[in-house]
């Protein structure tokens, strides 16, 4: 169980470490470091998802591990409540930065190993604080830099407790 202390409350996830064993002990490591502490949720799209783990308050990006291999064909679904991890156009570039989807988000899950067709590796689900997660995904956003839908107060990760 990990849970993220943030300045809207806190958020308790469960890793499925059974279907994504890779990227659920990756996940874990960053959180272990203390790797999220002082980072911030810096893209909030309502009926989407919020995103974060990469960001702190200034915009700065933080420096990470080598990526993780993309394990998204593992049958899990990016359903309401679900955290997946984000990456670029490179499916198997997924280091540190997740998202919580706040609507069933379907058109990411995998569908082929193929550039398009791999989809986004949903790793666990929020088993606590659903409500924290609706009132981040209802903050008022704008742009930051080139970055859209940057929450206009910061959404802060304090600080990330593992229990178990």
């Amino acid at each position: 169980m990990i849970t993220l202390h943030t300045n809207f409350g806190d958020i308790k996830i469960a890793l499925n470490h059974e279907k994504a064993p890779v990227t659920a002990e990756n996940f874990q490591r960053y959180a272990s470091e203390g790797f999220f502490d002082g980072t911030i949720f810096h893209r909030v799209i309502d009926g989407f998802m919020i995103q974060g783990g990469g960001f702190t308050e200034d915009m700065v990006q933080k420096r990470t591990h080598e990526p993780v291999k993309n394990e998204a064909n593992n049958g899990l679904s990016n359903k309401v409540g679900t955290i997946a991890m984000a990456r670029t156009s490179d499916p198997h570039s997924a280091t540190a930065q997740f998202f919580i989807n706040v609507n069933d988000n379907t058109f990411l899950d995998f569908k082929s190993e193929s550039m398009q067709g791999w989809g986004y590796c949903v790793f666990g689900e929020v088993v606590e604080g659903m409500d924290v997660v609706n009132a981040i995904k209802g903050v008022n956003t704008g742009n930051r830099g080139m970055h859209q839908d940057v929450p206009l107060e910061a959404v802060v990760i304090q600080k990330v407790s593992i229990e178990g």
